[in-house]
């Protein structure tokens, strides 16, 4: 196609025309934008807002500055303060702590007081009278002469400190709470009135549901309270011919005793059990064997008979013997021999 000259100059005389429009347009809207921010205000609700009645003069609002710094504190878990933040169980060696000694609250504190982060300090928190040792919402029944708001406040410097809590108490041995409900508990022979030991408490059967739902009530406000591990003791029947029971003993209390760890054990919660009686299973999971009346010289073949997964994390025995022979497994001694 052949555009004439003329033509051709009239379209390059209107393209440059066309250029400086465009870039005059250009600065004039750039200068207006610039002009136009002094009236620009930004708030939290609405965003961007223009104001054309704002004097440029004055300045209102807050200067944008940076954040504060924050300090953050390091701590290095070392040491014999360092705190086991594994979630298995392991060997543990420590104290107990029976009715006697918490009695004696001054020198208990000042024991625990000096001793290192982490040790395994196992407390009574219950007798056979269904007498709690603690504020419990489960039962306002304590014994007399007992400090329990001392009590309370002991548990909670000893998980501030970060120590193994344990609880103990017994399991099946429980005078308040056989008496409440009568159907929980183990009956005479002849069925006519409940089977009472020589202090004159009664037992549990294992066996009713009433009675493995009252010791998972139990656990659960203890774990809420801080501790790690519960120890259940009088884990047994009582030593008598006199029951009205026909079944298997051993059986219902290796089927209670799975029952209640799969209940109350968790990744970081352990429950375990005072039991010396044959063919006793301690159940698989986050669970310990707890032995007493052992002599030294037996420690070693008790242990390699006890049949737990691990004797030196989940066997544990509790004497008062300062022999070190028991310190190759797991160990609980009073806590009186730490002061």
């Amino acid at each position: 196609m052949n555009i004439p000259y003329r033509t051709r100059r009239n379209l390059k005389r209107a393209g440059l025309i066309a250029l400086v429009v465009l870039v005059c347009a250009s600065l004039i809207y750039f200068c207006w934008f610039l002009w136009l921010g002094r009236y620009v205000i930004y708030t939290r609700d609405n965003g961007a807002l223009i104001d054309p009645n704002q004097n440029p003069q004055v300045l209102e609002g807050n200067v944008a500055s940076p954040p504060e710094s924050e300090t953050v504190s390091i701590y290095y878990n070392e040491g014999e303060n360092a705190i086991n933040t594994s979630r298995d169980l392991t060997q543990i060696i420590g104290y107990y702590a029976d009715k006697t000694a918490l009695q004696d609250l001054a020198a208990l504190k000042e024991i625990t007081k000096n001793l290192p982060t982490s040790t395994p300090v196992m407390l009574d928190v219950k007798d056979g009278k269904g007498r709690f040792f603690y504020t419990s919402s489960l039962s306002g029944d304590h014994p007399s002469g007992m400090d329990i708001a001392g009590i309370d406040e002991l548990i909670q410097e000893l998980d501030k400190k970060g120590m193994y809590l344990i609880a103990r108490l017994p399991a099946f041995r429980d005078y308040a709470f056989g008496l409440s409900d009568t159907s929980n508990g183990l009956h005479v022979a002849s069925g006519g009135y409940l089977w009472a030991d020589d202090d004159y408490c009664y037992w549990l059967d294992p066996t009713k549901q009433g009675t493995i739902t009252h010791l998972i009530d139990i656990v659960n406000e203890l774990k809420e309270l801080g501790f790690d591990e519960v120890v259940f003791d009088n884990f047994c029947f009582p030593d008598t011919k006199d029951l009205n029971f026909s079944g298997d003993q051993t059986a219902a209390l290796n089927t209670a005793a799975k029952t209640l760890l799969t209940s109350c054990a968790t990744g970081n919660f352990a429950l375990s059990f005072i039991q010396n009686q044959e063919g006793f299973q301690l159940p698989q999971g986050r669970s310990r064997l707890y032995l007493t009346d052992v002599a030294a010289a037996q420690a070693a073949s008790v242990a390699a008979a006890s049949g737990v997964a691990d004797p030196l994390v989940n066997l544990v025995f509790l004497t008062e013997v300062h022999d070190t022979r028991f310190d190759a497994y797991s160990v609980l001694r009073p806590i009186q021999s730490a002061g």
